[in-house]
């Protein structure tokens, strides 16, 4: 029962991050962000220094995540979440919508959630809602 409650802390945690991604919230991100986390982009990959720039920035703005499906297995301390998304993003100054599955990787330290990994999937079938 207890990885039930674990699957649900990080689905809701998750949702929280796009939100604090959608507000360019960069305190608390860097709260989140691991530090030798890894951030896997269709334009390259890169670790938290250079994302945390991105979103203060506005680089790259994460507008809305709309999500469509989430799933999440916890291995031991590890929490590995897979969200199907439609992602509306301002990318050098143009807007952007992509389907993705973003697959996200949190570590338990010290009781708290810490996001290792963030890497977006661009997929090439049509959407279905």
């Amino acid at each position: 029962m207890q990885n039930v409650n674990l699957e649900q802390e990080v689905i809701d945690l998750s949702k929280q991050k796009w939100q604090w991604m959608s507000e360019r919230n960069a305190e608390t991100l860097d709260v989140l962000f691991h530090e030798k986390s890894v951030f896997v982009h269709m334009g390259g990959s890169w670790g938290k220094e250079r994302e945390m720039e991105i979103i203060k920035s506005g680089g790259i703005h994460y507008k809305q995540a709309d999500i469509h499906e989430v799933s999440v297995n916890i291995i031991d301390t590890t929490a590995v979440l897979l969200n199907r998304i439609t992602l509306l993003a301002v990318v050098g100054g143009n807007e952007v919508t992509n389907p993705f599955v973003v697959t996200e990787v949190y570590v338990q330290q010290q009781g708290n959630w810490k996001l290792v990994s963030l890497s977006f999937t661009k997929l090439l079938t049509p959407e279905q809602h």
